[in-house]
């Protein structure tokens, strides 16, 4: 069975983005926490899709320009995730989206979905996010890892990561790396 990976960057007070929404502190979007290799899918919920596709589109299209939503130009390895976007099935969980840009992505209406897409071979999938399809994810037991890059930074409110989980969830610590940019925890579930 394929496992799922959950990955996000977070401040250390457990917030995902600052209470205006700004993500300003993170310093890149690239891969850093080492899935591209490791999956052939992956899945969002429908309010986090259409960001996503935009976002990781623009850099497709404009890899040399400054990105709206971060002002900056993208890195070397945020355009080689771009591309990995266009290539790799993303699985959109939504009763509201009703098209996707993206030729590779499938709208799924029921979670039920997702159980089997992660019963059928392959390599692992990334749950991409957004923090209430996640939440959603780990209170169904469909989660299997959960990496988090802990930024060095304290933003006092904004939006959580579990304010969904209903219930405890056991984790294993299984990995810890430094970065200059936070540290990143892998654990088990």
């Amino acid at each position: 069975m394929r496992k799922i990976i959950a990955a996000f960057r977070m401040s250390i007070d457990g917030f995902i983005e600052a209470a205006n929404g700004n993500q300003d502190w993170v310093d890149t979007w690239e891969d850093i926490f080492g899935l591209m290799p490791q999956v052939d899918a992956c899945i969002l919920g429908g309010g986090m899709y259409p960001g996503y596709e935009a976002y990781w589109s623009t850099i497709f299209s404009s890899p040399k320009d400054v990105l709206p939503f971060t002002g900056k130009k993208a890195t070397e390895n945020e355009v080689e995730y771009a591309q990995f976007t266009q290539k790799i099935p993303h699985i959109v969980l939504s009763t509201k989206l009703k098209e996707a840009k993206w030729k590779k992505t499938i709208i799924v209406r029921n979670v039920e979905e997702i159980r089997k897409l992660k019963d059928q071979t392959g390599k692992d999938i990334y749950a991409v996010g957004g923090p209430t399809f996640v939440s959603s994810l780990l209170n169904l037991g469909l989660i299997d890892e959960l990496r988090l890059l802990v930024n060095p930074v304290i933003l006092g409110s904004g939006k959580t990561l579990f304010k969904d989980v209903s219930e405890r969830h056991q984790l294993k610590l299984v990995d810890i790396k430094p970065f200059q940019s936070g540290v990143k925890l892998t654990y088990e579930l």
